[in-house]
């Protein structure tokens, strides 16, 4: 039976998307994950897949196009079938005149902004900005910094502001032309998701009794958005390929995924395509010589901390931000709920490190000792699915995934990235993720659904010259691997004293999930893929 396919909400403050280009052609196979179109938000160019089997019949919406969300954007089924009724009866709903559509979208977006205009109308062309939703557990933002002041002209795609979400600070893009009237929250303070944020119109224009006002009533067509919202965030979500942020880079889907693949870094890369994007044949033809000036790793150096002037006898105070905040809920919450216990272990790196070079030697190839210890984990991960589960009150989730978040560390804090099947991936895979991901995070260009879905963690202080140390549980995983630096002292081999290049590693477990010889037998085969690398082949 034919399914229609809508267009999807992809982020809190859509109201329409545009087709940027269709990936299938009316009559192709679809199978579940395909993707079908690259569909341009009000933030991002985002893949969308298909999440239904079958034979593309119908495209709702051509290339170049825009719809709004939830109107018909593809209908799939049967080859042959006949969809008439489906096409039919979907149009009305999609939204009907352009008059229509814009009362439509009015109504519901000021629904959503928390306040109802007591005394006034939204004036004509004036638009309510609400605080919008960055990650799925968030339920407040805090204005870091305001990158625009009142009275300032603003154009779509200007940097509006930076949002501390629950997670991450994210740059907020305006999606609207005009003029910016109002801040409904001053920098530095915090608001609840879809309450005012901004007004946006046309200089001059009297906003003093828009949003202040009573509360709003909840009304029919809450729960309808509602369950749209849902529906979008179970869906993979895509990664973006544009965004203000000089550091981020706009590269086609194939292009991300060959670049992965050999290895290159998409920082080095030029591209060719409309406004500079990286597409598959540039990737082809990379050669090192034209790299682009990159940035140095960031993984190697520590994030520069927030400066502080130190006075002899005078007190000084700094507000916590959002992402100090919830990283400070969330550590206590995994140190006190969950029974920590640790395991420690040391590793003769010699032959890793012998491992290491023979794999450097090879052309455009470039692997860290994290990487190879990423790897490993991942594997040993395998063969320990135990250690990959959480605890959920009255079960265990074993988790189907093996995703390993790295921790990295940002001016204000810590943010786990995570490698996404990472026992798939080789090491020059890991190592092109590790570096785009941790570049990303310093510059705040991580998005949210990019630090979800860990099932195990890795922190590495080891470049730092921290010998050991104990990390907290980065829930709902059960377990988390601390890395130290590689030093060389005496050892027994043979029967003789010789110098060796040890490496101590400490696992931290979840009692409720992970027993103890459940850890150590993890760690003893972790100890053999790393001190003998080959075995990893096997």
């Amino acid at each position: 039976m034919a399914e229609v396919i809508t267009m999807p909400r992809l982020s809190d403050t859509m109201t329409e998307g545009k087709v940027a280009k269709w990936h299938k052609n009316v009559g192709d196979k679809v199978k579940e994950g395909d993707i079908l179109a690259e569909i341009e938000t009000d933030k991002a160019v985002q893949d969308f897949e298909s999440e239904i089997e079958g034979t593309l019949l119908y495209i709702g919406v051509e290339e170049g196009g825009a719809a709004a969300v939830d109107s018909v954007l593809a209908i799939i089924g049967n080859e042959g079938e006949d969809i008439s009724s489906l096409k039919g009866g979907a149009a009305p709903a999609a939204g009907g005149s352009e008059e229509k559509k814009s009362e439509e979208e009015a109504k519901t977006e000021n629904k959503e902004t928390s306040v109802e205009q007591a005394s006034a109308e939204v004036p004509a062309g004036v638009e309510v900005i609400t605080m919008p939703r960055l990650s799925d557990t968030m339920t407040e933002g805090k204005v870091a910094k305001w990158h625009k002041n009142v009275g300032d002209t603003v154009k779509e795609g200007d940097l509006l502001a930076e949002i501390e979400t629950d997670k991450a600070v994210q740059d907020f893009e305006s999606e609207f032309n005009g003029v910016l009237l109002k801040q409904g929250v001053e920098e530095n303070g915090a608001a609840p998701v879809d309450s005012v944020l901004a007004i946006i119109g046309p200089a001059g224009t009297d906003v003093s009794g828009v949003g202040a006002a009573k509360p709003a009533a909840q009304t029919s067509e809450k729960p309808a958005e509602q369950k749209v919202e849902t529906q979008s965030e179970d869906k993979p979500a895509a990664q973006p390929v544009s965004s203000s942020s000089t550091d981020r880079v706009a590269i086609s889907p194939l292009a991300k995924k060959i670049a992965q693949e050999k290895g290159v870094d998409i920082h080095g890369v030029q591209g060719s395509g409309e406004n500079g994007r990286i597409v598959k044949k540039d990737i082809e033809n990379y050669q090192p010589s034209q790299a682009k000036p990159a940035a140095s790793a960031p993984t190697a150096s520590p994030a520069a901390q927030v400066a502080l002037s130190f006075v002899q006898g005078e007190d000084t105070e700094t507000p916590n931000s959002q992402v100090r905040s919830i990283i400070a809920k969330r550590l206590a919450e995994s140190k006190f709920s969950a029974p920590h216990y640790y395991l420690m272990v040391e590793i003769n790196m010699d032959k890793a490190i012998e491992a290491r070079k023979e794999i450097n030697s090879l052309p455009d190839t470039k692997i860290s000792f994290n990487d190879m210890i990423i790897k490993a984990t991942a594997v040993a991960l395998r063969k320990h699915p135990q250690v990959n589960s959480s605890w959920a009150g009255d079960k265990i989730i074993h988790r189907g995934n093996i995703n390993v978040g790295v921790a990295v560390a940002i001016p204000d804090g810590l943010v786990v990235p995570v490698l996404k099947n990472t026992d798939q991936m080789n090491y020059t895979q890991i190592s092109a993720a590790v570096k785009d991901m941790a570049s990303r995070a310093k510059s705040k260009g991580l998005k949210a659904n990019e630090m979800e879905g860990s099932t195990f963690s890795i922190s590495n202080l080891g470049m730092f010259g921290i010998e050991t140390f104990t990390s907290i549980i980065n829930q709902p995983n059960s377990a988390i691997l601390s890395v130290g630096a590689i030093i060389e002292k005496p050892i027994v081999k043979n029967g003789e004293i010789v110098v060796g290049n040890i490496m101590k590693l400490s696992l931290a477990c979840d009692h409720r999930v992970v027993d103890g010889a459940t850890g150590a037998q993890f760690l003893q085969t972790l100890k053999t893929y790393l001190e003998s690398p080959l075995t990893l082949l096997l």
